[in-house]
Formats: structure tokens, sequence, C-alpha cells
């Protein structure tokens, strides 16, 4: 027998998956298949991270950007140092 509560709990994570903007990402790692092979970025409190050369020397890179426009307005803002 199933648990009577689940269609409830299936209802609201659907509410919840169509409100983005209840949802804040701390920190992650995703690979990034890009066109000249696979980029780690990581994200923590509002630093990224990245494997690749380009990353390194600049600080951004077309990795980091696509996780950010991916993500939208889902990503904690990053805290202005006192």
């Amino acid at each position: 027998m199933a648990d009577s509560g689940y269609i409830g709990k299936v209802e609201k994570a659907q509410r919840y998956a169509a409100e983005p903007q209840r949802f804040k990402f701390l920190n992650f790692q995703v690979v990034v298949q890009g066109d000249n092979g696979d980029h780690l970025v990581t994200y923590d409190h509002g630093e990224w991270r990245c494997n690749s050369d380009y990353f390194k020397n600049h600080g951004y890179d077309s990795h980091t950007m696509a996780v950010e426009r991916l993500l939208g307005g889902m990503l904690e803002e990053k805290k202005a140092a006192l």
C-alpha cells in the first residue's frame, strides 16, 4: 500500500519547482562538457572556480558563465567584505 501522504508531497514538490525564487544554491560542483573537453566547475558561497586555463588567468570563463546563466537567480550572492 502506498504512503497516504505521497500525493501531497508530489504536489508540493511540483509547486516548489515552479517557484525557482524559493531556491538558493550555496555550493555545488558540475562537469561542463566543453568543445575541447570536460571542465569541473565549482561554486561555493559566491565564489566560482573552473579547472580551465582561461579561468586560471582571468577569474571567469565560458563554463562558469554558462552555469550561472542556467541557474539564473538561484545563486546566493557573494557577501561584500566588511
